[in-house]
């Protein structure tokens, strides 16, 4: 295997997403079944190919690969000095995992919406937007340098906004799809300034030439309160995108969006950009930088668990959720637990999407069961009006609790891996500087997850309804639906992520 065959997979993975919104927002309803499988089909061979990129990446290149041409050269421009544009892709470890992330939500997604969104008035056009969403993620994830970075980064903001707005008759889901398009605004203005402080200095966007000068010495104007400013002003492109405080007012808005929607982009992989923009720019990060950043997502982590207690909308528990367990990433990552940080994206990115479309699926069936009992008053998003699903969606409520499980941290899940990481980084950190509020605040948080959560489960799907004739005709999800549900929750448990669960033999 070569290098510049692996760099040609790379470009078909974030290349075959744009083609596929292309072809479905012209031809789309002039294909058999307006295009559904065909989009499908192309999210799954991304998948493959993304999943063969990172086995190649962790077992035969031990080096990041890049590829890179020039695009634009201005010459001498007043000010900037000499400005050239080059643009390229860079396949590391870190690239290398979200691109299968992404693919593997985005997939699956698909697959699930096909059930959920069946006769729909824009079926063709969802599913285009859902195209140009993924190639958007992929842009930020593969890019090599800030210009590339930030231009995927305006795309996902206005994917998001057509997908949130799919209902755009809907007043209420036309004024969220506003709204998280004018925060998001807020915070890549922030965005947008660091990184022009950056080209100043350094005359390159490029992620490695800029990193490299910073190793060698050389930063903004010359002070090290110019490297934090400009490390915070990057990150308030994060408190945007991933709902940090005090931009996290959106994200419980854009609930309004199909459920399917909410999954992909409010559980694991827009929301989760603004993680991966850290991560990805954690070498310039000074130490008050990452300080800031640490506070801000301890704070983040607190507020929205203790919202999350008081909701009875079943996505709006979710929405949340979501929003404290990014403040989670982006506390391990201000702590310096790197690893840890980015490893609760990965797991917080199966489990939220299937706790996503498993609310869609329990919506699916309530919605059709209230309708066909005549009440047309009934919230079918509301967590008081169910109860006794067990019985009736016996997968969906197993890939539930299995998720449930998984984001409250119980052993033997994906989560407990994660967030057992996250809280021992915290711990050493309060020993290492005696801020041992953002420790407590972890553990606190722990636990209110814990108590959410299984109030949801509870609520939803044990007991028994007290209008039983009102769910009498609540039947489990076609297997389109329930498919993607079993996935999720089988890489929500612990062996995808560690084969060594059980080595007694380390002290």
């Amino acid at each position: 295997m070569s290098q510049e065959l692996l760099i040609k997979l790379a470009l078909t993975v974030l290349l075959a997403p744009l083609l596929d919104f292309l072809i479905l927002i012209f031809f789309g309803k002039k294909l058999s079944r307006q295009g559904d499988w065909y989009g499908t089909g192309v999210l799954f061979l991304c998948l493959g190919l993304a999943s063969f990129i990172l086995i190649q990446k962790l077992t035969v290149f031990e080096e990041p690969i890049s590829f890179a041409f020039h695009w634009l050269d201005f010459g001498n421009v007043p000010v900037l000095g000499s400005l050239t544009v080059t643009l390229g892709i860079t396949i590391d470890n870190l690239s290398a995992i979200m691109m299968v992330v992404v693919c593997i939500v985005s997939a699956l997604v698909h697959l699930f919406s096909i059930g959920y969104m069946h006769g729909d008035v824009r079926y063709a056009r969802y599913f285009a937007y859902l195209g140009l969403f993924t190639f958007s993620m992929l842009v930020i994830v593969l890019t090599n340098n800030f210009f590339t970075m930030y231009v995927g980064w305006e795309l996902v903001g206005l994917s998001s906004y057509l997908l949130i707005g799919h209902w755009y008759e809907k007043k209420a889901a036309s004024d969220a799809a506003m709204k998280a398009f004018i925060v998001n605004r807020i915070g890549d203005v922030g965005m947008f300034t660091g990184i022009m402080i950056l080209y100043f200095t350094f005359h390159t966007f490029g992620f490695r030439e800029i990193f490299e000068g910073m190793s060698a010495g050389q930063i903004p104007f010359g002070s090290q309160s110019w490297l934090t400013a400009a490390g915070i002003l990057i990150f308030c492109g994060a408190i945007g995108k991933s709902a940090q405080f005090p931009l996290h007012v959106w994200l419980p808005d854009a609930m309004e969006g199909p459920t399917p929607v909410s999954a992909l982009i409010h559980a694991a992989t827009m929301v989760a950009a603004g993680v991966y923009l850290v991560a990805r720019t954690f070498p310039m990060m000074t130490a008050d930088a990452l300080m800031v950043i640490a506070y801000i997502g301890a704070i983040t982590a607190f507020i929205s668990a203790t919202i999350a207690i008081t909701q009875n909308d079943i996505k709006k528990v979710l929405a949340y959720s979501t929003i404290s367990q990014l403040g989670y990433m982006i506390m391990g990552l201000g702590v310096g637990a790197y690893t840890a940080g980015f490893f609760h994206l990965v797991t917080h990115a199966m489990f939220k999407a299937g706790l996503f479309l498993g609310s869609g699926s329990v919506i699916h069936a309530m919605h059709h069961a209230l309708h066909h009992a005549g009440d047309h008053h009934t919230d079918p998003q509301d967590i008081r009006s169910m109860g006794g699903l067990r019985k009736k969606m016996p997968v969906t409520f197993t890939a539930f609790l299995i998720y449930s499980l998984a984001i409250s941290g119980v052993p033997l899940t994906s989560g407990f891996l994660s967030k057992d990481s996250i809280l021992a980084g915290t711990l050493a950190f309060g020993n290492l500087t005696g801020h041992y509020l953002i420790p407590i605040v972890g553990f606190l948080v722990a636990g209110m997850t814990a108590f959410y959560m299984f109030r949801l489960v509870i609520l939803t799907f044990a007991g028994s309804h007290a209008d039983a004739h009102r769910i009498e005709e609540i039947r489990e999800s076609p297997w389109t639906m329930t498919l993607p549900l079993i996935l999720f929750a089988v890489l929500s448990l612990f062996i995808f992520y560690s084969f060594r669960w059980l080595d007694f033999s380390r002290t």
